[in-house]
């Protein structure tokens, strides 16, 4: 079952790019200077790493989410990051400025990020149960202020942040996968080192403390990594629900393994299942489907499908 889940999903990851609207004729992608050559190297092939990418950072940040929160429904969006992200771009939008909407939204999800370590250092003790009402709490008060954005725009600004809220993974070129690359990288790095101390966490907040583990400055460090990293994902492409969510799950129910162990396929499975929803979006119709819409339609029925079997 494993070596045929990685199979198809390599499989997957190599035939992507070579689907989508316009059939480009097999022949032509080794020509430089011809179209074909172009829409594969410079479109299809950034457009399937964008999402391996992203999905990979979401599915990753899912998973460390859950296991710092002890909430098996927490995602890299539970503290306001991707809400922040969306309220700073329609600002950029509005004020006329939507060639910075990306660097607007990532300059969103970091003072989202700020503000909420800002909050936790007047914590007196270790309680992410706060550190999560209170991303709840501006996740709320993001939400009222994007209301007021809208109320305000104009017809043709109203339509740019409602797509923006829906997520794409239109890309050309390879500017923005470096730097996608690079937030990946370090995410990655970060859990890697942390391995140790975060699988003692696994087992409880107690025994990590007794285990000689800083339980304070471990989550809010890998809280911090994950919100740096997702908030240059959502600058990129907006924010893409269900996938920090239905991934980790899926894995845990697939693997039966510790999370420690599953932050690798985690990362691996989060993004071959973005480059399936993708490959969806590219193919289904005469225009793509916002690629938020194609996350929650296939992994929905998937992930309810999995609780009553495990509820069984």
């Amino acid at each position: 079952m494993k070596f045929l889940l990685l199979f198809a999903s390599l499989l997957l990851l190599a035939a992507a790019p070579f689907f989508g609207q316009v059939d480009l004729p097999i022949h032509a992608l080794g020509t430089p200077g011809s179209m074909a050559y172009q829409v594969f190297w410079q479109i299809r092939i950034p457009h399937v790493l964008l999402a391996f990418l992203v999905g990979g950072i979401l599915s990753l940040g899912g998973l460390i989410f859950q296991v710092v929160f002890r909430n098996p429904m927490s995602t890299p969006f539970t503290l306001g990051v991707a809400s922040g992200a969306t309220l700073f771009t329609a600002i950029a939008i509005i004020a006329g400025m939507s060639m910075l909407s990306p660097l607007f939204a990532f300059g969103g999800a970091m003072f989202t990020v700020l503000v909420l370590f800002g909050i936790a250092a007047h914590f007196r003790r270790h309680d992410p149960t706060a550190l999560l009402l209170v991303g709840i709490a501006l996740s709320f008060f993001y939400a009222a202020a994007l209301m007021v954005a809208f109320y305000l725009s104009t017809l043709q600004e109203s339509y740019e942040i409602l797509r923006f809220t829906m997520g794409s993974l239109d890309v050309v070129g390879y500017e923005n996968i470096t730097l996608l690359g690079i937030a990946s990288l370090f995410l990655l790095a970060l859990v890697h080192y942390y391995r140790t101390p975060f699988k003692a966490l696994l087992t409880s907040y107690e025994f990590a403390f007794l285990q000689g583990v800083n339980v304070k400055r471990l989550s809010y460090i890998l809280l911090f990594g994950v919100s740096l990293a997702v908030g240059v994902a959502v600058s990129m492409t907006g924010p893409i629900g269900f996938v920090g969510l239905i991934i980790p799950h899926i894995l845990t129910s697939l693997y039966r393994q510790s999370a420690e162990k599953l932050l690798l396929p985690s990362f691996f499975f989060g993004g071959v299942f973005l480059v399936f929803c993708d490959l969806i979006a590219r193919n289904l119709g005469n225009a793509d489907l916002p690629i938020g819409v194609v996350t929650s339609f296939v992994g929905a029925p998937f992930f309810i499908y999995l609780l009553l079997r495990r509820g069984k």
